[in-house]
C-alpha cells in the first residue's frame, strides 16, 4: 500500500484537520480485489483533534465499474458513502460494543503515530456496492439478454424483426 489514506497523529494540530485523496483501481488491485474493475473515487477527511480524541469523517464519492450480474458488460456504479470513526488509543477493550454513537471505534496501539485508513474505506466501498449488480431493464446486452431468456442468439447480418424469417423456418419443416 503507498502512503495515501495514511493520517500522521504525531504532530497533528489540534482542531479541525482536512486531507483529499483519488482511489482508483490501484486501490483496490491492492487489495486483491478482482470484482472492481476500474475505480474513480474522491475521498475527503476531516480530522478533529481534541486533547486524547480524535474524531475521523470520511466522505467518499464516485463511480466505480463492476460487471454486470446478467450480461457480464461493464456496470458504472455511483458511491456514495460516510464513515465517521472515533480514535481510542491504547488495547482493544474486550466490549462487543464498538459503536460510540453514530461513529464506530477504531483502537490504536499507544505508540503508532499514524492512521491507516485505506482497509476502512475499502470495507465501506465494498460494503456501498449492492448484492445484486445489474444494469436497469432494457439497458443490458440485448444479445445476452436473448441468450438468458432461452430464444436463440441473433446471427450477424439476420434480421430479428423480419416477419419472413419465421415463415422460412416453417417452410423448412
Amino acid at each position: 500500500m503507498n502512503d495515501n489514506f495514511i493520517i500522521p497523529l504525531n504532530g497533528l494540530a489540534a482542531g479541525e484537520n482536512t486531507f483529499s485523496w483519488h482511489a482508483g483501481k490501484e486501490f483496490f488491485e491492492a487489495f486483491e480485489n478482482t470484482e472492481v474493475l476500474d475505480a474513480e473515487l474522491d475521498v475527503s477527511v476531516s480530522v478533529e483533534k481534541s486533547g486524547r480524541y480524535v474524531g475521523v469523517d470520511c466522505a467518499v464519492d464516485g463511480y466505480v465499474t463492476v460487471s454486470c450480474d446478467r450480461c457480464l458488460e461493464d456496470l458504472r456504479m455511483p458511491i456514495g458513502t460516510d464513515i465517521m470513526l472515533s480514535v481510542k488509543f491504547g488495547e482493544e477493550e474486550s466490549s462487543e460494543d464498538h459503536q460510540e454513537g453514530e461513529r464506530e471505534i477504531v483502537f490504536v496501539p499507544e505508540g503508532d503515530a499514524e492512521l491507516d485508513l485505506s482497509q476502512v474505506i475499502y470495507d465501506y466501498v465494498c460494503l456501498a456496492l449492492p448484492m445484486q449488480r445489474h444494469h436497469n431493464d432494457g439497458e443490458c446486452n440485448p444479445e445476452a439478454m436473448r441468450y438468458l431468456s432461452g430464444g436463440e442468439p441473433v446471427q450477424a447480418g439476420e434480421d430479428a424483426d423480419n416477419p419472413f424469417a419465421a415463415l422460412k423456418e416453417m417452410m423448412k419443416q
